[in-house]
């Protein structure tokens, strides 16, 4: 996967880096796995807005993916790799020996054709899902569950990858891509791979209609309101108001807002880096 800076035609591409969809294979999703995605433009139920900096955006619908991979032993083909407008990364098309369709977040070097599966005797190879009790250590790995059963929750997003740093008990010992450090159960399931599309972090949308597009209203700085809006507001000229902080006075940038009896805290061996 690259990334092409276009040439400046127009002022809208003169800043513009977007991505080659070169592993991209089929345009065309699998309709059995599309379902209805509603969009609320930061409204709540009355119709009075809840949410700043939301609405408009290209209509979509929603490719249900497959992040348990709960079919043991039942070898998959990769019929396409495809681009889904929901998350960053790509997913890819499954087609299993018993003729039923699942999309997954597809890995880097994921090709057409390439055969998955999951279970506990499964190799540990890219695409194939195991749990975290038999992944040799030291193994790159995404789509990792916090509970088993639950399906993956982190190590989602476009580039990302965690590593298998050990085991200590019953629990496995995984590096986070924040930096931190924690303690997962061993008999928690994740991928083997690095998630594709790892260039998107290089991208620039170059013009404020491709935010609007993505359903990104303009967003305005605490430091420009009145003191009467925002705790950073007033000021003569570029003055602003003291300590980052939110609307509501909650202070940012460095400030902890982890509770500091969350359960899970038992569980987290080192903090993710500041």
């Amino acid at each position: 996967m690259a990334v092409r800076k276009l040439k400046p035609t127009t002022p809208g591409q003169r800043n513009k880096v977007i991505g080659t969809f070169d592993t991209i294979t089929s345009s065309k999703p699998e309709k059995s796995l599309l379902r209805p995605l509603k969009k609320t433009g930061g409204r709540n139920n009355t119709g009075k807005m809840t949410m700043r900096y939301i609405g408009g955006g290209h209509k979509r619908m929603y490719r249900v993916i497959d992040f348990k991979r709960l079919k043991d032993g039942v070898p998959a083909v990769v019929e396409s790799i495809q681009y889904d407008p929901n998350r960053s990364a790509r997913i890819a098309l499954l087609v299993y020996e018993d003729g039923e369709k699942s999309y997954i977040l597809a890995p880097n070097g994921l090709q057409v054709g390439q055969t998955v599966v999951s279970g506990d005797n499964v190799a540990p190879e890219v695409g194939n899902t195991l749990p975290l009790s038999v992944i040799p250590i030291g193994t790159i790995i995404h789509n990792i569950e916090l509970r088993p059963g639950q399906g993956g929750v982190m190590a989602r997003s476009a580039g990302t990858f965690a590593q298998l740093a050990g085991r200590d008990g019953g629990y496995a010992i995984i590096k986070l891509p924040s930096g931190e450090t924690r303690r997962i159960l061993v008999t928690c399931r994740a991928t083997v791979g690095v998630v594709s599309n790892s260039d998107h972090a290089l991208e620039k949308s170059g013009k404020a209609g491709r935010s609007r597009w993505l359903g990104r209203r303009p967003h305005n700085r605490g430091v420009v309101m009145n003191p009467v809006d925002h705790p950073m507001g007033g000021g003569e000229g570029r003055a602003s108001g003291g300590h980052p902080r939110s609307r509501k006075g909650l202070l940012a940038k460095g400030y902890k807002t982890r509770a500091p009896k969350n359960q899970s805290n038992k569980f987290i061996i080192e903090r993710r880096k500041k």
